[in-house]
C-alpha cells in the first residue's frame, strides 16, 4: 500500500476577521514605536523646559548624532508633538518646542526617564546574571 494522493485535512477554518476591540492595534502601535523611541523619549525630556534650538537639543543629548535627531525631531514634528519655528535673523535661528499634544506626554515620559535612570544599575546586573546563565 502506497501513498494515497487524496486530501486528508480538508476541512480548514476560513481566515477569521480581526476582533473589533484590536482593530486599531497598528495604528497604536506606530504611535507607541514614535514615543516609546529611545531619541524621542530623550527629545521630549529635553523640550519639556521649554523651546530649545537644535545645537543646543544636540548637546544635551549625549550620544545623539546629528542625522538622528534630524530624524527623531521630523517624526515628531509629523506626528504634530513638536513644532519647528524659525526666525528671519542672519543666521536664521530655528526653535523647536513641545506642541499641546507633545506637552501632554510631558509626565508619562518624565516619568518613564526617572524610572530607566533610577533602575539602570539593577536592569545591569540582572542582565550580567542572565548572560552568565545562559552562555555556552
Amino acid at each position: 500500500m502506497g501513498t494515497s494522493l487524496e486530501p486528508t485535512h480538508t476541512d480548514l477554518p476560513g481566515l477569521q476577521a480581526p476582533h473589533p476591540d484590536h482593530a486599531d492595534c497598528r495604528g497604536v502601535a506606530s504611535i507607541l514605536a514614535r514615543v516609546g523611541d529611545k531619541w524621542s523619549v530623550f527629545v521630549i525630556m529635553m523640550l519639556s523646559g521649554g523651546p530649545k534650538r537644535f545645537n543646543e537639543l544636540k548637546r544635551m543629548i549625549n550620544g545623539i548624532s546629528q542625522r538622528m535627531l534630524t530624524l527623531t525631531l521630523r517624526g515628531l514634528e509629523r506626528d504634530g508633538l513638536v513644532t519647528r519655528t524659525i526666525f528671519p535673523t542672519i543666521p536664521p535661528r530655528v526653535d523647536y518646542e513641545l506642541t499641546d499634544l507633545g506637552r501632554g506626554l510631558q509626565e508619562p515620559v518624565k516619568a518613564l526617564g526617572e524610572w530607566a535612570m533610577t533602575h539602570q544599575e539593577q536592569i545591569a546586573s540582572a542582565r550580567t546574571r542572565f548572560d552568565e546563565r545562559n552562555s555556552g
